[in-house]
């Protein structure tokens, strides 16, 4: 009789029975630095064994206990007391929250990189329940972290507690402070294609951007040596993820000397950068105060962003990085593409100045704590006509002067998971096409408008429409209604309620389970 195939786990899975360990001994805000710092730990070990089998197989068992062996492939060298191995071993002594601090801690020590980037006597200060601990530590046990090479394991990690618990950092942030999807990132490097040079994030969250940026240069033959890579973060954890992150990967970065709010400390004033790739926190409020950041120099020959919300204060602070052939990739709420007042004239003016490349439409469901439409905005310093000798497969680019490419892929991408959508690598590979074409000097045999998908827009055509960048005002549309799919809507709801419900039915139970063991019941 043949063996039946048991189905894997979904990370997701084992994560949140991993917070089922811990409910009741550590608030869910906590959650993440929890497994993050076990995931961390698990992830460092891994790759350190693996190293460490490879040398044995080569015949240099006796240099197994040499750092210099396992730094020359970007792999951290674990003492005994730091190992995965050993902290499973101890997993239910008295004492394993202060080896799990001694683990992290000797890390940091032995591995300059990670310098404040790991936590400092978190577990010892939580003070854990021990039999919980040695279960979640069971659990974790059972991640394979080195799986899937492509995936961002502590950005995962990471967007998926962001969703489950809807967290709100102390900086303030809103709605838009999560984790980029792997998709929406690798789609922004296709089309920015950052080969080379000096790649900025003014808000680079847990790294992730820069780890996608990084994984497609070297599937492009590219050489991670030829790029620099500099971003800020303002919350203190998401800062010292970043930092575990990249460090993890072997990935050198610069993200400022420490914390710090990119409008109010600029970390990288005089900088000037090749690439910018960036998701900043959605519609942020109140970001600039009542009369601060009047005369910021980033601000030059533009107006002052409202303060209302940060939106043109993070494209004007991008646009004064940018190198004089930069090109920047991000993401912005929709809003931003027809607000009046100041946003109003600034937009005008980038549009003026020719700095707005493409405008694209990101489907809804694609980020895992909004369901809002968002907008992939591409600026370029220089769509003139030249020729690029530095990629992969040189492009004679034509001149671009006062034209604007409008794609929506509202209607494009895969459902995952039930209630998410998701671009996959052929819709990347397909929209990359189209706007490369739109790019060269070969288009008009290359590219054509498409009725709701694509349009090349003049600077004619948006000054008839007031310099809106709205897509549908200029890709034609043959069916004029919304283009909601009414079945597919209430599907998205009802799931949306299942969930509610689920969640009120779990509270109810815990806190009848609660008088209950006070000796009060709450039973009719």
């Amino acid at each position: 009789m043949a063996k039946q195939k048991v189905k894997e786990k979904a990370i997701e899975e084992t994560l949140w029975q991993s917070c089922d360990k811990l409910r009741g001994s550590v608030e869910p805000a906590e959650y993440k630095h929890v497994v993050l710092g076990l995931i961390f730990l698990k992830f460092a070990s891994d790759k350190f064994e693996q190293r460490r089998k490879e040398l044995i197989a080569e015949g240099k068992e006796k240099y197994v206990e040499m750092k210099d062996f396992y730094a020359m492939k970007n792999v951290f060298y674990l003492e005994e007391i730091s190992r995965w191995s050993y902290i499973i071993k101890n997993a239910k002594q008295n004492d394993i929250s202060l080896k799990i601090d001694t683990a992290l801690n000797t890390i940091e020590k032995n591995n300059p990189a990670l310098k404040g980037a790991l936590p400092d006597n978190y577990f010892s200060r939580l003070a854990l329940d021990k039999t919980k601990l040695a279960s979640l530590l069971d659990t974790i046990n059972d991640i394979d972290t080195l799986k899937d090479n492509g995936q961002d394991v502590i950005g995962r990690v990471y967007e998926y507690f962001l969703g489950k618990f809807a967290l709100k950092e102390s900086s303030g942030k809103g709605k838009g402070e999560f984790y980029t999807p792997k998709t929406i990132v690798n789609l922004m490097a296709e089309l920015i294609e950052p080969y080379k040079g000096i790649i900025y994030d003014p808000c680079c969250g847990t790294g992730g951007m820069f780890v996608q940026s990084i994984k497609f240069i070297e599937a492009h033959q590219g050489s991670k040596k030829e790029v620099s890579i500099y971003g800020q973060e303002n919350t203190p954890t998401t800062y010292k993820l970043a930092k575990m992150n990249l460090a993890i990967r072997g990935i050198a970065a610069n993200l400022g000397d420490k914390h710090a709010d990119t409008f109010s400390n600029d970390q990288h004033k005089d900088l000037k950068a090749d690439y910018i790739m960036a998701n900043p926190p959605f519609n942020l409020k109140d970001w600039r105060g009542e009369n601060e950041l009047l005369d910021d120099p980033r601000w030059m020959g533009y107006e002052v962003p409202p303060k209302s919300n940060a939106n043109y204060g993070w494209i004007l602070n991008m646009v004064s990085k940018l190198s004089e052939n930069g090109v920047a990739g991000f993401i912005l709420a929709n809003g931003a593409l027809s607000g009046s007042g100041e946003e109003y004239k600034i937009r005008r003016k980038l549009i003026e100045n020719d700095l707005v490349e493409a405008i694209i439409i990101i489907p809804r469901n694609t980020f895992y704590t909004t369901d809002i439409s968002v907008t992939l905005w591409i600026l370029n310093k220089n769509k003139n006509q030249r020729t690029d000798n530095t990629k992969e497969k040189p492009k004679n680019y034509r001149d671009r002067t006062g034209e604007i490419l409008f794609m929506d892929l509202r209607r494009w991408g895969s459902e995952y998971e039930k209630k998410y959508i998701e671009l996959t690598e052929d819709d990347i590979q397909q929209v990359a096409l189209n706007f490369h074409n739109w790019q060269q000097a070969d288009y008009e045999t290359t590219y054509k408008d498409i009725p709701e998908y694509c349009k090349s827009a003049s600077f004619e055509d948006l000054e008839a429409n007031d310099f809106s960048l709205v897509p549908s005002k200029y890709i034609e549309f043959v069916d004029k209604d919304s283009g909601i799919d009414f079945d597919t809507e209430m599907k998205r709801i009802q799931q949306d309620f299942k969930t509610l419900l689920q969640e009120e039915k779990e509270s109810q139970e815990q806190l009848i389970n609660a008088f209950k063991t006070l000796g009060y019941s709450l039973e009719p």
